[in-house]
């Protein structure tokens, strides 16, 4: 008879996957900044430079779902900021959408989020991969639809 694992030591081996899609301008230079300080974050995030948060479309946050990631960041300029004028208003649009599309087909909403990260901000990139490991940590793996 196999023995049922202990739900925290299953937790304690389980490290989340997150996807971060970064604006060129201003949230992939705070990631940048992070790493070029120091500064210790989890390694638990895989940046994808895009050149504005805006053009990040709903389907490849869902992709990044589908493909196995446990959690999602669209980080972009902070409102009024946009290099491309108001690409970061899309993106706060877009987010809206994902977070209720997300919750309706089941995923807890804390999966995504959308961030506001200034080039100057290492420290505050590396606080929100921080946040969203610790979520994801409780919240542990997306199960798929038949699994016991």
């Amino acid at each position: 008879m196999e023995k049922e694992a202990d739900p925290g030591e299953e937790q304690s081996t389980y490290d989340p996957k997150i996807i971060a899609f970064c604006c060129n301008w201003c949230s992939y230079a705070g990631a940048d900044l992070a790493g070029t300080t120091r500064l210790q974050y989890p390694t638990n995030v895989r940046i994808i430079r895009v050149m504005c948060s805006g053009r990040v479309d709903p389907a490849f946050v869902l992709k990044a779902f589908a493909l196995g990631a446990d959690g999602v960041i669209v980080a972009g300029c902070h409102p009024s900021d946009c290099h491309y004028i108001n690409g970061n208003e899309k993106t706060a649009m877009r987010g809206t959408f994902l977070t209720e599309f997300l919750e309706e087909a089941g995923l807890e909403p804390q999966r995504f989020k959308v961030e506001w990260i200034a080039g100057s901000e290492g420290r505050k990139f590396a606080d929100v991969v921080k946040r969203m490991v610790d979520e994801l940590q409780v919240l542990g793996p997306i199960s798929e639809e038949g699994e016991q």
